[in-house]
């Protein structure tokens, strides 16, 4: 989080939205926002949401599989992104988060699904 400035900005009853700059820090050689950069900007907000909206007190939430669509590229500001539902089961949980830029421009749409194990 702390390595990619990773900041929680907003929340609502089934959503959770974080911020990120695009710096050199997390730019590809040529000067574009890095797809990896993105991919765990996209993990880390949805494994949050997880814990936010999921019992933690009884289970361990973990990603288990993540799928990114990458469209358009950004160079500078920053990027929002929004998790929300899919599939909230009992053992696993499917987000969508849509990564876009300030101008709500649509920049990478994500699919992670994550699982709740019990705490033993």
């Amino acid at each position: 989080m702390e390595t990619l400035d990773i900041s929680y900005v907003d929340i609502g009853d089934d959503f959770l939205t974080a911020k990120m700059p695009v710096t050199p820090k997390v730019h590809q050689p040529d000067g574009v926002l890095h797809g990896g950069a993105m991919v765990a900007l996209a993990e880390s907000v949805g494994s949050a949401a997880s814990y936010v909206f999921l019992n933690t007190d009884d289970f361990y939430i973990r990603g288990i599989e993540i799928a990114a669509n990458h469209v358009k590229s950004i160079k500078e500001g920053n990027v929002l992104a929004k998790a929300t539902f899919i599939h909230k089961g009992r053992t696993t949980q499917l987000w969508s988060i849509k990564i876009t830029d300030e101008n709500d421009r649509l920049i990478s749409i994500v699919k992670l699904t994550t699982i709740a194990l019990p705490k033993k």
